[in-house]
């Protein structure tokens, strides 16, 4: 790293009495993507994550598995690592909050606190949520009940030490108002200075009901209450209390990213805290939605968590991270439903970008033995893809800068699709196939050039966002280090791909998900007996037979469809125009199942020799092969990679 002060990055640390959930993970893409984003800027980034340690739940979890918490919390933090591995998540340190530098930190700022004279010993009594790990008042309780977990608060009372937080409500408000520290999205900051209007209590911030934390400086009988041990981890990392010139270098932090049920914390006690001691403020704090499951928030508690590292062993962690970030704003609270999640997936991702990516590599192998072709002049509809290729940067930045008054990942993806759908349809009109039939050599380069710089463009800027995917692509287009492809400067140039680069055959991003095929995540019972077949149905005769030789003689072969209509007056008959090695119209009986716009991209696998039929007027020349019980239910016979349009299959 250089000597400049570094965009310094949070998010949340999480209690390690379980593994994290989607709506955990949603928190540590969004930071991420932010990380990639300004390390592309050419800035100095520190990306700090880690677990938090101290806590009675994490005490009883491990006496429930009969571990020392400490064997257990070193346990669980190799797990936690595994996960965000597994999701790509490039954080820069990994903080514990057992760790000696830790401790030293939380002691070295209680006790500075207390020699200002905010802490002071006292009496709690009051509700407590052992979950949250919070203390309620009756008027925050929703119907009696915690309103983040549904349970009971307990009613507890013990002598513990209080932090005066009460003193520090005008100056917290007065930061958040004059930008010194902003809350953001506006919704959030709202609900804090409504609180902060409303006056603040004393917090208790030590506990002497268990040992399991860090000893009061004063007085080793208490442990310091998990919160304000927690808060101190975002100064604890970078030196304070052990390290001044670290510290110095990396303080204030830039942004921290915690959950909206948390921000009263991260906006109201951590800032006193900070104050107290006479430490300058974090610049933004960011309070993100939540991910409900089909409507209802995503919970150990309550039973309905779907594990980040599930979906990413059977999908891979760039649709997750695809999905979680496009599927609703980050500031407001989004739904998680397997249907969005698998539209999203072969829409999005294995179509729209997909097919892409394979229509382009395919013919520049097919037409440009398979080297990037030098353009000619440009025309109008090429200047425009141009042009949607170099606003791109700027247009997603915009969406990803926090002094908006908001991050709206939604919208940088959106911005991203409409290049990514203008690339197709480019294709569609420039229609190479057509230019390689008739001889047009110069166009048919220029066109497939224009292509190739987009997807360069597209994989540059999806980078932050899926990492492997877009990696992944820019080295099937001949760029294998995509650093070189990065960097301010690449977005605003137009001809970084040389011509005579030669590109990879392509491999599928995303294979499509069929709904109809097994899943692991099906909701019958796998191990239900199936129905023993009666005698009728073991002695039916077998389908008819046929010789080989006639199997042999049909002409079976890899197309790509290029356009598709319905047929006027018929619900299920399409017109398709499928890349069989050359263009080939066709009609097949599909519409009830697909919609035109659903088969753009999509492969297939066509009977090439059939003897043409007309059909409603169109002439067919083959049959493109589906399988299904009914007209409404059909699946497209298809391949598990991507082949090149004509290839005939054996």
């Amino acid at each position: 790293m250089t000597g400049e002060h570094p965009y310094f990055l949070t998010t949340a640390i999480d209690y390690v009495n379980n593994l994290p959930h989607v709506g955990t993970a949603y928190e540590k893409i969004g930071a991420d993507v932010i990380a990639r984003f300004k390390r592309i800027e050419g800035l100095s980034v520190f990306f700090l994550m880690g677990n938090d340690e101290h806590s009675i739940n994490v005490k009883r979890a491990s006496q429930a598995r009969g571990m020392d918490p400490q064997a257990y919390c070193d346990e669980m933090a190799a797990r936690f690592r595994a996960i965000w591995d597994k999701l790509d998540i490039s954080f820069d340190a990994f903080v514990r909050t057992t760790d000696p530098t830790h401790r030293d930190a939380v002691t070295a700022l209680f006790r500075k606190i207390h020699e200002r004279g905010d802490i002071y010993p006292g009496t709690y009594s009051g509700l407590y949520c052992d979950s949250c790990e919070a203390y309620y008042r009756e008027k925050d309780l929703t119907g009696g009940r915690c309103p983040q977990h549904g349970t009971e608060p307990r009613w507890i009372q013990e002598e513990n030490y209080f932090f005066a937080l009460s003193r520090y409500a005008h100056r917290i408000e007065s930061a958040i108002r004059d930008r010194r520290m902003r809350v953001l999205p506006e919704i959030r900051e709202n609900e804090i200075l409504n609180i902060l209007q409303g006056g603040l209590e004393d917090i208790s911030i030590s506990r002497s009901s268990f040992d399991w934390g860090i000893p009061l400086p004063i007085q080793p009988d208490h442990v310091i209450y998990v919160w304000f041990d927690a808060l101190i981890n975002y100064i604890s990392a970078v030196g304070y209390g052990w390290d001044d010139q670290r510290f110095a270098r990396f303080w204030p932090a830039s942004i921290h990213f915690v959950g909206k049920d948390i921000t009263r914390f991260h906006c109201i006690i951590w800032p006193a805290m900070l104050l107290s001691a006479g430490l300058e403020l974090p610049a933004t704090v960011f309070g993100h939605g939540f991910v409900f499951l089909k409507g209802e928030k995503m919970s150990k508690t309550l039973g309905n968590v779907v594990t980040p590292m599930e979906l990413a062993d059977v999908y891979g962690p760039d649709a997750l991270r695809y999905y979680l970030l496009r599927e609703s704003s980050f500031g407001k609270d989004g739904n998680f439903t397997w249907e969005n999640f698998q539209e999203r997936y072969n829409g999005d991702l294995a179509n729209d970008l997909g097919n892409l990516l394979q229509r382009t590599l395919t013919m520049i192998l097919r037409y440009a033995g398979g080297k990037v072709p030098s353009p000619s002049e440009l025309l109008e509809e090429d200047r425009a893809l141009q042009q949607g290729c170099l606003s791109l940067y700027g247009d997603v930045r915009s969406f990803l800068d926090p002094q908006r008054g908001d991050i709206d990942f939604h919208l940088a993806l959106a911005r991203i699709w409409e290049t990514v759908r203008q690339a197709n349809r480019y294709i569609d009109r420039c229609a190479p196939w057509d230019l390689h039939k008739t001889g047009d050599r110069p166009r048919l380069a220029t066109a497939l050039y224009v292509t190739a710089e987009c997807l360069r463009f597209l994989g540059a800027i999806l980078v932050p966002f899926v990492p492997r995917t877009a990696t992944g692509l820019l080295a099937q287009l001949g760029l294998p280090d995509a650093a070189a492809s990065l960097g301010p400067s690449s977005f605003s140039r137009w001809g970084i791909l040389e011509p005579g680069t030669p590109v990879e055959k392509p491999r599928a991003l995303f294979p499509r998900i069929d709904d109809r095929s097994p899943s692991r995540h099906r909701t019958t019972d796998p191990l239900k007996k199936a129905k023993p077949p009666t005698p009728q149905e073991t002695s039916a005769d077998p389908s008819p037979q046929v010789p080989l030789g006639a199997f042999q003689s049909l002409d079976l072969r890899a197309g790509t469809i290029l356009h598709a209509e319905r047929i006027p007056k018929t619900e299920k008959l399409l017109k398709l125009t499928v890349d069989i090695g050359e263009p080939r119209t066709l009609v097949a009986g599909i519409g009830k199942s697909f919609t035109p716009e659903s088969l753009q991209g999509r492969q297939v696998l066509v009977v090439a020799n059939l003897t043409p039929a007309k059909i409603r007027g169109v002439m067919s020349w083959g049959m493109v092969l589906a399988a299904g019980e009914d007209e409404e239910h059909l699946s497209l016979v298809t391949f598990s990679q991507p082949l090149s349009p004509g290839e005939k299959i054996h």
